[in-house]
């Protein structure tokens, strides 16, 4: 199969959008503008209440009063890495197809997780951690569009082999390592407190329901914008990136939520034993 460490790549384009985006630091924040009316929409569809006309009662309820995009975003990231476990949604491109995976992961600190990827929507495959052992199944789709260029005989074999069926091996092989990695919390979060944010302050709209913080960042070509949490915690709600060639966007939810990460029942295929 061509991509024998897809939750690997997955995740690892989730990080680096976190790591590009999160780390906290100082710089000037720009202004809203005044002129906008109460009840705009952005061009996610949101509903945007920053600009309404507000009374000094309102004002002293400005999320995040007096601190500047840099400072909030320092307050994310320490939100968001102190969590125990979350869970990732969202559309990240695939450098090596040009295309786009989809996942759906929970995971935590304790190197559990559970959920789901596929790629341009070809099927899907299902992946559990738990312990030192990683599961996961596929469908047939998914089996095929990952051998494309396979001979057909081998990607048939494959197909009868492993469709539908929840497959199990060390997390710890060199087969399931570099997956396993990503299933860690703290590895995939890793390094996202260094250097500065250059972020700037945005409206308030909503992710999910859950009012939150625009924070707006641009290096170079790289441009992201970043949801907080205005309530309660400031934890990160969503991550955008808008840079050309490299767009995607990732939902984090479920902060310290347990993980339903547990072994399949029913008949599992080792992997390991038919690898001899």
């Amino acid at each position: 199969m061509r991509r024998t460490a897809l939750a690997a790549l997955c995740l690892a384009a989730a990080t680096t959008g976190l790591t590009g985006c999160l780390p906290g630091g100082d710089k000037a924040d720009s202004k809203p503008s005044a002129s906008r009316q109460a009840g705009q929409h952005g061009t996610d569809g949101r509903t945007d209440h920053s600009d309404a006309p507000s009374t000094p009662q309102e004002k002293k309820k400005e999320p995040f009063a007096g601190l500047t995009g840099g400072q909030i975003a320092e307050r994310a990231v320490k939100a968001t890495t102190g969590a125990s476990s979350l869970r990732m949604t969202g559309d990240l491109p695939d450098d090596e197809s040009g295309g786009t995976i989809r996942i759906d992961m929970a995971l935590d600190k304790k190197g559990e997780c559970a959920g789901t990827m596929s790629l341009d929507g070809e099927g899907e495959a299902e992946l559990i951690k738990t312990g030192d052992t990683l599961y996961m199944k596929y469908d047939e789709a998914f089996l095929r569009a990952q051998s494309e260029g396979e001979p057909k005989a081998d990607t048939d074999a494959a197909v009868a082999l492993l469709a539908g069926k929840w497959t199990k091996m060390s997390a710890t092989g060199a087969d399931a390592k570099d997956i396993a990695t990503f299933c860690d919390l703290d590895s995939v979060l890793g390094g996202t407190e260094d250097g500065h944010s250059l972020a700037t302050r945005g409206k308030t709209t909503t992710v999910d329901g859950t009012p939150a913080l625009t924070l707006h960042e641009k290096d170079r070509k790289e441009r992201h914008t970043l949801y907080v949490a205005t309530e309660d915690e400031p934890y990160v709600l969503r991550l955008d990136s808008l840079t050309p060639g490299d767009k995607g966007s990732i939902t984090l939810s479920d902060y310290n939520e347990p993980v339903p990460a547990q072994k399949p029942s029913g008949d599992v295929l080792d992997l390991d034993a038919l690898s001899g």
